[in-house]
């Protein structure tokens, strides 16, 4: 009988587990903490659980372990960036930021990714595998052991698109949590798309009120399609709508991040068309100055033009920000660090 990820199952999986052993129900409590609030390698660490349990988790479960490949501390702001190596051999990235409120982490949900955007870096070397449950959740557990620190919001906008890994995407965050576990606060967790309107619909009803971030790049579908190929399968308008409904089943504001590429996205008539397909809607729009990667031709919009399009939606009374960029100096940015990797 080959063995589970006892990290990627979740309270209620671990509770049934005891029970039809006939264990004491406390059991799946201690074991549950020993794993996601106090992140043990082994199951030998569990200083409270008696022996023959430990032997039966030997012989049925193992805990995944990812391991720290290479690891950039950034001389201007302390940023903190990960290229993991998984059990397999594949590696994935992952980021520690800080900010007034705390520690944040982003984290990557694949191993590669489908979506193609062209201004990303992450899906240049091609589509590998999902990430497991408990290999999302080790991106923090082993940022918290190295940094030795406790880290209090997570955003999925690392390497892959989260909801193409819809299922373990769930049990993650359910995982994470968990009042028995880690216990984070869902108002700490952020997801972002691409716009996988079947799925954001779907999140919409698991009534765990995350917050949604949305990679929109664009004020209209001819735009959104030369830089987005999921475009092609949903329309601007039919994404919004998802975003909404979404708004009104969590009350939660939506995040759209907007990467701003010279002559491409950040004209004048740009800004004033995204305000107004933005209108009234309980959102934020985040600028972001794009990243140059060798594979395109893509150009950071100057200052100038990029504080232009930020005063236009303000003057249209759209809440908006410019991303404060972090970790220049290491290749913070999502797929640049996995990237030199891979050729080297």
């Amino acid at each position: 009988m080959a063995k589970k990820d006892i990290k990627s199952i979740s309270y209620e999986e671990l509770s049934d587990w005891i029970q039809k052993n006939n264990y004491k129900k406390f059991r799946a409590d201690q074991i549950f903490s020993w794993l996601h609030e106090k992140n043990v390698v082994s199951f030998g660490q569990m200083k409270n659980v008696s022996k023959q349990i430990i032997q039966q988790l030997n012989t049925e479960f193992y805990i995944n372990n990812i391991k720290i490949q290479k690891k950039l501390v950034s001389s201007i702001d302390d940023t903190v960036k990960y290229l993991c190596m998984l059990e397999d051999g594949e590696c994935i990235e992952s980021v520690v930021m800080e900010y007034a409120f705390g520690k944040t982490i982003c984290i990557s949900s694949q191993v590669g990714c489908k979506m193609g955007c062209s201004f990303c870096a992450s899906g240049k070397a091609g589509y590998i595998r999902n990430l497991t449950t408990s290999e999302m959740l080790d991106q923090l557990y082993i940022s918290q052991r190295d940094l030795n620190c406790s880290i209090g919001n997570i955003v999925l906008m690392g390497i892959g698109e989260p909801l193409d890994n819809y299922d373990n995407f769930i049990k993650f965050v359910k995982n994470v949590s968990d009042p028995k576990g880690r216990n984070l606060g869902l108002r700490h967790i952020t997801v972002s798309t691409c716009g996988l309107v079947d799925k954001i619909d779907r999140l919409a009803n698991e009534n765990i009120p995350i917050n949604l971030s949305i990679s929109l790049h664009a004020p209209n579908d001819m735009i959104r399609k030369s830089i987005m190929p999921i475009a092609k399968k949903w329309s601007i308008d039919q994404l919004l709508s998802a975003c909404r409904r979404y708004i009104e089943k969590t009350n939660r504001r939506i995040t759209f991040e907007y990467a701003c590429i010279d002559s491409v996205n950040v004209l004048d008539k740009h800004a004033i068309e995204l305000a107004g397909r933005l209108k009234g809607m309980l959102c934020h729009v985040n600028l972001i100055p794009v990243n140059s990667i060798s594979e395109e031709s893509f150009k950071e919009t100057e200052n100038i033009q990029l504080n232009r399009f930020f005063d236009i939606l303000k003057n249209k009374r759209i809440p908006v920000t410019i991303r404060r960029t972090l970790g220049q100096d290491i290749n913070a940015s999502c797929g640049q660090l996995r990237g030199n990797y891979l050729d080297v």
